[in-house]
């Protein structure tokens, strides 16, 4: 898709927002739906922060809600072609499209745990990573306190969303 301005963003109907932007939040386009009402934006950060306001006034089971919308990294959808064509993207641009048997089992183990710990799989903005990256922050977060890890994980579908939507509006995605 071709970058756009703000000026196209702003003039777009209902159906054509939640079209562009609905994959902006993983799998979540009721949040793009939500925030098409806030037009007009000045800028993508006006967008970005509409956008995360609403994630950040959601109730807990919202927000886990948003997190379970995620795909394990390097999981079956990866190995089903399931995945969204940016989680394709960004999981293709960490290098865990082309791990080893040994390396997709290991975690798919630590993933398992994961998700049976906190109860939504462990996101992680792929496209910043590597593959030992990814496996040691995955280590590292299971030994996190649940609320402490709640908020780590909705910061990482914060900086995902920055990226798409840096993106979609041809914004260098410096700010992190």
């Amino acid at each position: 898709m071709q970058a756009m301005d703000i000026e196209k963003v702003n003039s777009m109907d209902f159906g054509e927002f939640v079209d562009v932007f609905g994959n902006v939040i993983e799998r979540c386009p009721l949040i793009a739906a939500a925030v098409w009402s806030q037009r007009p934006f000045s800028n993508l950060e006006d967008l970005e922060k509409h956008i995360f306001a609403f994630i950040d006034a959601l109730p807990q089971s919202g927000q886990e809600g948003i997190l379970r919308c995620h795909p394990d990294l390097a999981g079956r959808e990866l190995q089903r072609g399931t995945l969204t064509a940016e989680s394709q993207r960004e999981q293709r641009s960490a290098g865990l499209t082309n791990l080893g048997a040994d390396e997709r089992l290991r975690l798919a183990e630590l993933n398992a745990q994961y998700r049976a710990r906190f109860g939504f799989p462990f996101v992680l903005a792929a496209r910043l990573s590597d593959p030992a990256a990814v496996r040691r922050e995955l280590a590292r977060r299971l030994r996190c306190p649940p609320a402490q890890e709640l908020r780590t994980a909705l910061g990482e579908v914060k900086k995902i969303g920055h990226l798409r939507l840096a993106d979609l509006l041809g914004a260098h995605s410096a700010r992190l």
